[in-house]
């Protein structure tokens, strides 16, 4: 975790909490297993960039990433999630 932390820095972003690790993982193992491994970069890049907008529209970061993750749920397969 110590190099997520780092490129959080570099990349001029808050760390993740411990909670958000967790979750993002589930997501993107959700994606990776429901639709297909090779995509998962993909969506959680696309993930990411919606969480950005939604926070530059003045949103909590944590509503926002627990609506990012619930659309991105939405649209995985049944037996996905």
């Amino acid at each position: 975790m110590e190099w997520i932390d780092e490129l959080a820095g570099v990349m001029g972003a808050e760390p993740l909490s411990p909670d958000e690790v967790e979750r993002l993982l589930q997501v993107a193992r959700d994606v990776a297993h429901g639709v297909e491994r090779k995509v998962t970069p993909l969506a959680t890049f696309l993930l990411g960039m919606n969480v950005q907008q939604r926070i530059q529209g003045g949103l909590a970061r944590a509503a926002v990433v627990d609506s990012a993750i619930a659309d991105l749920r939405s649209t995985l397969p049944p037996a996905a999630t």
